[in-house]
């Protein structure tokens, strides 16, 4: 499932290379964490959050077909002051 969403991530944003999907696991449930670059947040949100829910279901379905549990979150990280 992580290659599923860094492909359709990578395939959308400007800055492929940085695109970072990593897995944690959380009561029973995979949670990909994505990072990007902050110019690209907005292109995979969408308007009203079409896009990123879009992705969700994708993966929600495509998870639930082999039997797992998996969300996405955008993880945006703060610069250190």
């Amino acid at each position: 499932m992580q290659a599923f969403v860094e492909y359709v991530v990578k395939g959308l944003v400007e800055k492929p290379e940085a695109v970072i999907v990593t897995p944690v696991d959380r009561k029973g449930m995979t949670v990909y964490e994505l990072r990007l670059d902050p110019q690209d947040v907005g292109r995979i949100i969408g308007r009203q959050g079409m896009t990123i829910n879009a992705i969700r279901s994708l993966l929600l379905a495509g998870s639930a077909k082999k039997g797992l549990r998996c969300s996405l979150e955008i993880v945006e990280d703060q610069p250190a002051a």
